[in-house]
């Protein structure tokens, strides 16, 4: 779909909207995926709902159990860029 296309759809007596179908297509919205809905001033936006709720690192800090002494960033780097290799080994 071009840019400057228009593509003119009509609301429901229920207040439904069908989206078209080459806009569900690209964006791979289907039937049943949920939406957000955010009034703009430019008009309504919709994006896909999350999966899941947003956590907040202070909502989970702490939750796995580690006894040990406590890793350094210098040791933590190491770890992550030890499995981002491991991962990448494998692609």
């Amino acid at each position: 779909m071009a840019a400057a296309e228009k593509l003119v759809t009509t609301v429901s007596t229920k207040g439904q909207v069908i989206l078209p179908s080459s806009i569900q297509k690209r964006r791979e919205w289907d039937a049943g995926t949920r939406l957000l809905v955010e009034d703009t001033p430019e008009g309504v936006l919709l994006k896909p709902a999350p999966v899941f709720a947003e956590t907040r690192p202070e909502d989970v800090f702490g939750s796995l159990r580690y006894s040990g002494r406590p890793k350094t960033l210098e040791e933590m780097d190491a770890g992550v860029l030890a499995e981002a290799r491991r991962r990448h080994a494998r692609d």
